[in-house]
């Protein structure tokens, strides 16, 4: 049988994978894994498509390790153009006289 692709998904439902795919799952940085629901596999030994006897364990992982990516922060991807300064008062004309007359000068 095949390894099922866990990374990617919430420990319920890397449980319910590994089950139907007749594996079963050990988790070495979470000792409460039964208990554990939201957190996402973020890497898994044996990778996924690998053949393993039915009933072979597949290590999954909760954090990255030391030296691994991750990281913690998320992505941060660059904005551009950055944002303007000013607020409000770059986005709004000043206030001038309401009742000022426009004056214009003939080309003739």
């Amino acid at each position: 049988m095949r390894v099922p692709r866990l990374v990617g998904l919430m420990a319920m439902d890397a449980r319910a994978a590994a089950e139907s795919g007749g594996v079963l799952l050990a988790a070495p940085d979470r000792p409460d894994f039964r208990r554990t629901v939201v957190d996402y596999v973020v890497r898994q030994y044996p990778p996924p498509g690998a053949e393993v006897p039915r009933g072979a364990v597949v290590t999954v992982w909760f954090e990255f390790g030391e030296g691994e990516g991750g990281g913690g922060a998320g992505v941060h991807e660059p904005r551009l153009p950055p944002p303007g300064g000013g607020g409000m008062q770059r986005e709004l004309d000043e206030p001038g006289d309401p009742c000022a007359v426009a004056q214009f000068s003939s080309p003739y």
